[in-house]
């Protein structure tokens, strides 16, 4: 299948070239050019030199920008994918954005005969170099079993969630509970160095039980000798969770420990851990 890719972060690369490993005509832009040079020089695709020219004769666009405003600049105007994809095309943005960008997007879509799916991941920068990425997805039934075999190129489950908007909705969710169970975790493993216990010890056994998780399994060792320059970083959780604050002012729901993690993970920030991993949050008790 001819398909682009629009933006080439530490998540993208890596997706855009499992794609092209699997056989598909892979297409990039690239806001920094060298960075699309590059991904053709290790991968052998193409690249671009305005989202609307990759998009051109490709059934499939798929977007990975930053936030709300990023995917707006790529995908509409005269320059924009939509402008260069044509009818019957699919837009898949895994970008984590608003679930209201979504439905907008969709519409717009729709509107041009044209189909767009909101698809965020999960997994982050070690998922996306492995091709194991959990993608959630919002949209219709029809496209998602048409992009479903494409996407499985770098994801090891994917789901239809709804109508536009739900996969963005599910992301909030997602990053809702992995904020409470990293700061769980992060106040855990300093009780524990506090009290004198052998912290390998402690997760090989604790994690057989009911306190298991992804992030003690992935995350306990590097937590326990202050490693954070890696991963997810923390500037990317709080613009997450600022998506996910922002919508529910809308469904009323109350969110008191993601709002409390979210002000530890500014004060994270403030202590020049921006571009920290998520599990930083150990870094409060420990680094006082």
């Amino acid at each position: 299948m001819n398909v682009a890719f629009i933006g080439l972060g530490v998540m993208g690369f890596p997706m855009a070239g499992h794609l092209q490993k699997a056989g598909h005509d892979v297409c990039v832009y690239n806001r920094t050019t060298k960075k699309a040079e590059s991904w053709c020089e290790e991968f052998g695709g193409t690249m671009a030199a305005s989202p609307a020219a990759a998009a051109k004769n490709c059934e499939l666009v798929m977007v990975c920008v930053g936030n709300d405003d990023d995917v707006r600049q790529v995908v509409l105007g005269d320059d924009g994918v939509l402008a260069g994809m044509h009818n019957g095309a699919v837009l898949v943005d895994h970008t984590t954005a608003s679930a209201n960008l979504a439905r907008e997007l969709f519409d717009i879509a729709t509107s041009q005969d044209k189909h767009f799916m909101d698809a965020p991941v999960s997994g982050g920068q070690a998922g996306a170099e492995n091709g194991v990425l959990t993608v959630m997805l919002g949209g219709d039934v029809a496209v998602y079993e048409q992009v479903e075999p494409i996407i499985s190129s770098y994801a090891r489950f994917s789901k239809l969630l709804g109508r536009a908007g739900s996969g963005q909705l599910a992301k909030m969710v997602n990053q809702i509970c992995i904020a409470g169970v990293v700061e769980g975790l992060a106040e855990g493993l300093d009780f524990a160095m506090r009290s004198g216990l052998d912290c390998e010890a402690l997760i090989e056994t604790i994690s057989k039980g009911a306190a298991g998780s992804w992030q003690m399994e992935n995350r306990h060792a590097t937590m326990a000798n202050d490693q954070y320059e890696f991963g997810f970083a923390v500037d990317w959780m709080r613009k997450d969770l600022g998506i996910a604050f922002t919508e529910s002012e809308k469904n009323g729901a109350e969110l008191p420990v993601a709002r409390q993690v979210d002000k530890f993970y500014q004060e994270i920030q403030e202590m020049g851990g921006g571009r920290w991993d998520t599990s930083s949050l150990l870094a409060r008790y420990t680094r006082r």
